[in-house]
């Protein structure tokens, strides 16, 4: 089974800046973007490799505003993360292992090797499994909170991201209309990375602000600074605890830059240098550290113990993962994912 939320993880972001709140979900945070930097890190290097066949997506650039969201949902919140949320998924539970068993299409992962590498999820604990990334999972995360309204729950909260450009398309404007139109306690933060692949923004909305589409749809909108850590947890804390208690839907921007290609396969020679030189291409990690080292709310020595760590777990999954059987079709049962009394790893339920 996925690992649960812990206790760090239901606290109340605390604006003030001096509560146990505010440090310790800082420093959570801080981990688990560390965590999704180094295990992606060692995805694109088996995607060179050979050993991973499609896509790799990294989200270098993109871990503290991905964090932020994973960080500030609970056990029982529904959570569609896209391409580039590695570190909103380690927040939200997933696992090293669950990843690489994954990418490397072991028959012993969550999605069993069927699916691609950015499909996996468990639907039955919140956690969706991506159709695509071009706004279809605003309706998906619509449909589940529909479904928890009809079962009588409350104080549940939605939450899904999706890049600037997959705001363009009509399963993203349908998904935002039936939210506000249904008051739906829905999260959607926007990346606003610069480039929908390798087409800016100038040729993507003509809007001087993405911001003022919340007033369109009638919601509330919220903008971040992407690569700022703490501003991130801020805003998206706010967001979040806004809709829980009956805020309806947010709508969160967030300006930032792509670090990397739209993928491996893609060198980002379309990025000018002097974007990547502005505030925009600041690396959120690198960011994160200095305000926190800065507050005192961390050591260098930590960070340097959690990397070594991290390094370790990871190499020695890799090594595990890639003696893992693949998947043989000629033995695979072909039932679906969703199996009364079982998780989607085909372990009992507890």
């Amino acid at each position: 089974m996925t690992k649960g939320a812990s206790p760090e993880q239901s606290m109340t972001y605390d604006r003030s800046g001096t509560g146990r709140g505010t440090r310790e979900i800082a420093r959570r945070a801080f981990r688990t973007m560390l965590e999704a930097r180094i295990l992606e890190e060692k995805l694109a290097a088996l995607y060179r490799s050979g050993k991973i066949v499609g896509g790799v997506f990294l989200g270098r650039g993109q871990e503290a505003l991905s964090v932020a969201l994973g960080v500030h949902l609970r056990r029982g919140d529904i959570y569609a993360p896209l391409i580039r949320d590695q570190a909103g998924r380690l927040a939200f539970g997933d696992t090293i292992l669950d990843t690489l068993r994954t990418y490397l299409g072991s028959s012993l992962g969550p999605m069993r090797g069927r699916d691609g590498n950015i499909h996996r999820g468990r639907p039955s604990e919140g956690y969706h499994a991506m159709i695509s990334h071009l706004g279809a999972m605003v309706s998906t995360v619509c449909g589940s909170l529909i479904a928890k309204r009809f079962r009588g729950e409350t104080g549940i909260v939605g939450a899904t991201c999706i890049g600037e450009g997959g705001t363009s398309t009509g399963s993203f404007h349908e998904g935002m209309n039936m939210a506000a139109v249904e008051k739906l306690p829905i999260v959607v933060v926007v990346a606003n990375n610069q480039f929908s692949y390798s087409t800016p923004n100038d040729r993507q909305f003509a809007c001087s602000d993405m911001l003022i589409r919340a007033q369109g749809y009638g919601i509330t909108g919220r903008r971040a600074i992407g690569n700022d850590l703490i501003d991130c947890l801020e805003v998206i804390g706010a967001a979040v605890a806004a809709a829980r208690s009956g805020g309806g839907p947010q709508l969160v921007v967030a300006d930032l830059l792509r670090l990397v290609g739209h993928g491996e396969h893609d060198d980002a020679s379309y990025i000018p240098a002097s974007m990547k030189e502005s505030p925009l291409g600041r690396d959120c990690l690198t960011l994160a550290k200095e305000a926190l080292l800065k507050r005192e709310w961390i050591s260098d020595a930590e960070i340097s113990e959690w990397q070594a760590t991290v390094e370790k777990e990871v190499e020695e999954t890799a090594t595990k993962v890639l003696r893992e059987p693949a998947p043989d079709p000629a033995e695979e049962e072909w039932t679906a994912f969703s199996v009364v009394g079982k998780n989607l790893s085909g372990e009992d339920e507890q």
